[in-house]
């Protein structure tokens, strides 16, 4: 990997992880529109610690009153009621359902599941999926002609059950084309979330995930020869500051505004991904991996 296209994918990984489009599949997509080798899922998966680095920042105080209750619960027991102590809990607990299957599907997370079909169809019907979860959260909020605005569920509300249905729809951003915030959030919206508590427990639950995922693939990578060390890692960094940006953008974005913007282009993407595959112009199968 040269280090024009480590700075390429870097900045893909960093505007793109926060947002409901996909990452892993425009990391995909960016090195097949350019012929450049499939960058692996070890790349994607060491450069989204820069990602993770930019949350454990942005949201640091969150963070470390979180971790600090969630500590003092294991001895005081009347800190277990405590909200902040709860969501260590729930975080660990909606962490679950990734790990499992991260770990049992691992070959084919690194293999079956990055064809470009595969990519292009999960871009197009979770696109779907996040436009009806959007509109009916505006539903919610607006309420209509004959219907008083309804109030939506803040993280005060988060229980196990949802915690683990938020893990699941996690889950289900291992295959390229999900993404991880644009599955989680729709999740939580059809839950009855408001839009910045869906996308804060998002972003949360996305941290022990990412990082057991990108210090894994570091331990595996090391000595292998698979990665190319110095491009990957200056990769990592400018994920690290463009998704920073991104993030602080994003939730002031979803604050007062739709994600349809987000709906038709994973729809209009996965549309001509697919036109492309059909007539040969794209191979939808990854080139070796490059290191």
């Amino acid at each position: 990997m040269s280090w024009f296209e480590s700075l390429v994918l870097g900045l893909v990984q960093g505007l793109t992880e926060f947002l409901p489009v996909s990452s892993s599949a425009h990391l995909r997509l960016t090195a097949a529109f350019s012929g450049w080798k499939d960058p692996g899922a070890a790349f994607t998966a060491i450069t989204q610690i820069g990602t993770e680095a930019a949350v454990l920042i942005y949201f640091r105080k969150d963070i470390g009153r979180i971790i600090s209750a969630w500590f003092r619960s294991l001895f005081d027991k009347a800190m277990r009621h405590n909200h902040d102590a709860q969501m260590g809990w729930l975080v660990i607990v909606g962490s679950i359902p990734i790990g499992v299957l991260g770990v049992t599907l691992k070959d084919q997370i690194e293999g079956p599941f990055r064809d470009l079909r595969i990519t292009a169809t999960m871009l197009v019907v979770v696109g779907v999926v996040i436009g009806i979860a959007d509109r009916l959260a505006a539903r919610d909020e607006t309420g209509g002609r004959h219907r008083a605005p309804k109030q939506r569920k803040t993280l005060e509300n988060l229980g196990v059950k949802d915690g683990l249905i938020f893990g699941l729809c996690q889950a289900c951003a291992l295959i390229p084309g999900v993404s991880r915030s644009g599955a989680t959030i729709s999740g939580g919206l059809f839950m009855g979330y408001k839009r910045e508590a869906a996308a804060r427990y998002s972003f949360l639950l996305a941290i022990p995930a990412v990082l057991a995922s990108g210090l894994f693939e570091v331990k595996d990578s090391v000595g292998s020869g698979d990665v190319d060390w110095g491009p990957t890692l200056f990769a990592t960094v400018i994920a690290f500051a463009s998704g920073y940006a991104v993030i602080a953008w994003f939730m002031k974005w979803i604050s007062n505004k739709s994600f349809m913007p987000f709906v038709w282009y994973r729809i209009a993407l996965g549309i001509v991904i697919i036109a492309l595959v059909t007539t040969g112009a794209l191979s939808p199968h990854a080139a070796e991996s490059g290191g």
